[in-house]
């Protein structure tokens, strides 16, 4: 048996319990990961409060966690990517707020000696969806990008990606976080009335292209910035498709997106801030604290 978190209703942190349930075993082309470090994202929480319920109905009880870091234990028929003992991270086949999860070898890659399980396991959802936003905004060298939630867990990596890529950032946050993204390599500006006028004051010919990962209502002084809808894309914003902006609702995640990451993050040019760590049984203020958007980083639920 192993133990997983698992909620009976919709709800806060309060419905979810950790619970034991059998060890998944791995079927053709997949691995089982004894799990070291699961990132919680605002997917889980949002899934938890009922809110994908109509684009994802599930069979309650249901588990949470897509990001995931561990090592390889067993391995399904016809995997040659990995081994029993192999250290990996990516995200899962099964919900990876679990001590055991199954994964497909195309959507993980080695993990790096150097980086660690909290980092590791909080790098392919919102990297790899940063990392799909930027190209198909086809943010490139010399360009001005504007990012909102500049500060959050996809924000923070388009950040850092889009200043890799030869970018200049604008990224929108609460003022507490201007220290954050000036470290980055951004420069601030807050949210609310006038943001047009504070983003021209440092851009004064507009953006090349616009991030929205806030959803707070920025998307028309977006449009306005950039010059027209076409540059402008949203990853929550999800009614605004009338707007003529894009809408972005999956990356197509995989090894060579994870390797280029994880390069990043050797070379330094990539940085994934920690704001906490929670044992398993500790998920539901892990999810409370990730709902209630108090901190700025990544939290991480350490199985082990």
């Amino acid at each position: 048996m192993s133990l997983a978190v698992q909620f009976f209703t919709y709800g806060t942190g309060d419905a979810l319990r950790a619970v034991h349930v059998e060890r998944p075993t791995p079927g053709p082309g997949q691995v089982r990961l004894a799990v070291r470090a699961a990132g919680v994202n605002p997917f889980d929480w949002k899934v938890l409060a009922g809110r994908m319920r109509e684009r994802m109905p599930l069979d309650l009880p249901a588990g949470l966690g897509t990001d995931v870091a561990g090592v390889v234990d067993a391995v399904g028929d016809g995997v040659t990517e990995f081994g029993v003992g192999d250290e990996v991270f990516g995200t899962s086949l099964t919900p990876s707020f679990a001590h055991s999860a199954l994964a497909d070898p195309a959507k993980l890659a080695a993990k790096p000696a150097t980086v660690s399980w909290a980092v590791a396991g909080s790098v392919a959802v919102a990297g790899g969806t940063a990392s799909a936003v930027l190209d198909r905004l086809k943010v490139g060298d010399g360009e001005t990008v504007l990012i909102h939630a500049a500060a959050g867990g996809v924000g923070t990596f388009a950040v850092q990606l889009a200043v890799a890529r030869g970018a200049r950032v604008i990224g929108t946050a609460r003022e507490r976080n201007h220290g954050l993204l000036r470290g980055l390599g951004a420069v601030p500006v807050t949210y609310g009335e006038g943001l047009v006028e504070r983003v021209r004051a440092v851009a004064p010919d507009g953006v090349d292209a616009v991030l929205d990962a806030s959803g707070r209502g920025e998307i028309p002084d977006s449009v306005e910035l950039a010059g027209g809808p076409s540059r402008v894309l949203t990853i929550v914003a999800f009614d605004a498709a009338d707007t003529g902006i894009q809408i972005h609702t999956g990356s197509p995640l995989g090894t060579p997106v994870l390797q280029e990451l994880s390069d990043l993050i050797q070379k330094g040019h990539l940085h994934v801030p920690i704001a906490r760590t929670y044992g398993l049984t500790e998920a539901p203020a892990a999810l409370d604290a990730g709902r209630a958007g108090q901190v700025s980083g990544k939290i991480v639920i350490l199985p082990e």
